[in-house]
């Protein structure tokens, strides 16, 4: 495991609000550190005094023996083309399959660690098929653990406060060697845990212990769109190809998780009194009540100015120039905002923006097909 070094990121609030204190892999502490103090081998001393919103402050100046290293491995605080390149080939992964479910190989090697890892009584998991407003409901959860406490949230980025679970990352030239279960079983209790596995694949020991499950669901025109544009922004995924071509895949269940009707379907049957079962859809439409829903299903009352300032802190439009919550804090060798933020629309319906009338007419035939029998209904806008 690489050395770990607390950074701080230049809030992108502006100067009122207080530095965004991350955990960075020292290498990438060294690069940003040899930036501002002029010796980066690609860059100019930095001049004037401000400091640009998102730039990285190390707290420990580096040795010249440190800045003499890094120069020596050619490292660089920015992304040269050349070497995003040759990393986009590292950090792309092709497919492969862990019982029956298409999922990233390096996820795969890391599975064992997976299976066998051990749930705590008060781990609250939170699930979802990927892009059906994972990251809105992790930071709602993160907001209610803590009372509101806006400060508190912004303590990590939310890759951290909530991790998740079944990542795998593969060593690469900038990229650690990391697990979601070494990170959780490095997290203080009681924890939030994220995971988008089908409830099959889930690790028996959050059934054991009993845990408390919240699933999210998205309807799937939405979900595929926003699918889409994460495969070219997202590097570990596999190039995605046209839109028609990773709407056929998308169908077929020939993405990493696969398909969404069975990974939908087989949570909403798996229902119980230990979990509660939400609408994307539902919680655009009307947060606060959603919000009420997940307080009754925690068993917490907050005051109604506390839960007014976790709706407002967990707007799109906030979230949206949070760095804590907007995934700009990842590499961008791993996560590349330039072509598309992850954090993109955040509404409902935009699928009616990329479908032809042909495929929205296959699409409904399909749904109809794969939903039939089942007593669970989606709106596919709001």
């Amino acid at each position: 495991m690489a050395s770990i070094h607390v950074i701080r990121v230049a809030s992108c609030q502006g100067s009122g609000h207080a530095p965004l204190a991350l955990a960075v892999p020292l290498p990438h502490v060294i690069r940003a550190g040899l930036c501002l103090m002029g010796h980066c081998p690609g860059h100019s001393p930095a001049t004037g005094s401000s400091t640009a919103p998102g730039t990285v402050l190390v707290q420990e100046p580096a040795s010249p023996e440190v800045v003499e290293a890094a120069s020596r491995e050619n490292s660089q605080c920015c992304v040269d083309p050349l070497l995003a390149m040759e990393q986009k080939d590292v950090i792309r992964q092709e497919l492969g399959s862990l019982h029956g479910i298409p999922l990233f190989k390096s996820f795969i090697e890391g599975w064992p660690q997976v299976k066998a890892f051990q749930a705590r009584p008060d781990d609250l998991l939170i699930s979802t098929y990927p892009k059906s407003g994972t990251t809105w409901l992790s930071e709602i959860m993160d907001m209610i653990y803590h009372d509101g406490d806006v400060e508190k949230c912004r303590r990590d980025a939310i890759y951290n406060r909530v991790p998740f679970l079944e990542m795998k990352v593969s060593k690469g030239p900038s990229v650690p060697c990391a697990t979601g279960v070494e990170q959780l079983e490095n997290t203080p209790s009681p924890r939030l845990v994220k995971t988008h596995l089908p409830v099959q694949l889930l690790p028996t020991s959050f059934w054991e212990k009993d845990c408390k499950i919240i699933y999210m669901a998205r309807n799937p025109k939405d979900v595929v769109i926003s699918y889409y544009y994460f495969h070219h922004m997202a590097k570990i995924h596999p190039d995605p190809g046209t839109k028609a071509e990773f709407l056929e895949n998308f169908m077929a269940g020939k993405v990493a998780y696969g398909s969404w009707y069975n990974h939908v379907r087989g949570w909403w049957e798996k229902k119980q009194e230990k979990m509660l079962y939400l609408f994307y859809e539902d919680m655009k439409k009307d947060p606060r009540r959603e919000v009420q829903k997940i307080l009754h299903f925690l068993g917490k009352e907050l005051a109604e100015g506390t839960v007014e300032r976790i709706l407002h802190h967990t707007s799109f439009q906030e979230m949206k120039k949070n760095p804590a919550a907007n995934y700009e804090t990842m590499l961008p060798t791993m996560m590349d905002h330039s072509v598309s933020p992850f954090l993109r629309k955040g509404i409902s319906g935009d699928w009616k923006n990329h479908f032809t009338v042909a495929q929205n007419e296959r699409f409904n035939q399909h749904y109809q097909e794969h939903m039939a029998g089942s007593d669970l209904h989606f709106q596919m806008e709001v």
